[in-house]
């Protein structure tokens, strides 16, 4: 990816079908496991408002909408989306196996012209793609829109994302912890530096949860909510319409 080229779904879609074979290990391996858990965090967020229509929004592999689903009642209908034609394949072979199917629609769409009706969900969950789809993001601003206009009014979205630690010190470690092992186990069990490098690097300079915060403020959410993770490392944001 060049130095300056603006990202799209467009050219981030190939980027992340180059890497489905190893996507889940890797995070796993980025994460020592703990995104395991914040990953049930963020389940249990969603499930607490009582929705019937959930959007997994940037669903990857399925695991977000297969963990709501395995839990919420019969009246809960998931809807997970992706760009990836790929990702979404596996998601859907991984719903099959565990028998949630039938509880989830599988779509490709992109987060900037969704087709679905304003309104229309009670709860939108994004598990770990939020950066991509705002951070130097040429459809940042329609990505924010969108989220807003499929929200129902008073509805709320739960993002689990990469953050900075506010300890200038720990923040040192954590850019540094990145920008080594996670760039080099991504390289060396993906073989795609392209993808790791701009992984990497998206994680180091993402917002803090202040400017964050600010950003979705005059997007348009009515209030927005931090609880951070790992010493700030990551955290899980709501956001109220």
């Amino acid at each position: 990816m060049g130095k300056n080229k603006e990202i799209t779904g467009e050219n981030l879609s190939p980027m992340f079908g180059g890497i489905i074979r190893h996507y889940d290990l890797i995070n796993h391996v980025f994460t020592w496991g703990m995104d395991i858990g914040w990953r049930k965090k963020l389940v249990a967020c969603c499930l607490e408002i009582n929705p019937r229509e959930v959007l997994d929004l940037g669903c990857g592999t399925g695991d977000l909408a297969i963990s709501i689903a395995l839990l919420a009642p019969e009246n809960l209908h998931v809807t997970a989306c992706d760009f990836s034609r790929e990702m979404l394949a596996v998601a859907s072979q991984k719903a099959r196996k565990v028998g949630v199917d039938n509880k989830i629609s599988f779509i490709n769409a992109d987060a900037a012209n969704f087709p679905f009706s304003d309104s229309y969900f009670d709860c939108v969950g994004i598990s770990f793609a939020f950066r991509n789809m705002i951070y130097k993001n040429a459809s940042a601003d329609r990505h924010l829109a969108e989220i807003l206009r499929v929200l129902k009014p008073g509805g709320s979205c739960f993002i689990a994302e990469t953050s900075q630690p506010r300890n200038k010190f720990i923040q040192a470690m954590h850019h540094f912890y990145i920008r080594t092992y996670v760039y080099t186990m991504g390289l060396l069990i993906s073989g795609d530096r392209a993808a790791y490098k701009y992984l990497a690097e998206s994680a180091v300079n993402f917002y803090g949860p202040d400017e964050l915060g600010k950003i979705l403020i005059t997007a348009g959410f009515k209030q927005v909510f931090y609880q951070p993770l790992f010493f700030g490392a990551a955290g899980i944001y709501r956001l109220i319409k």
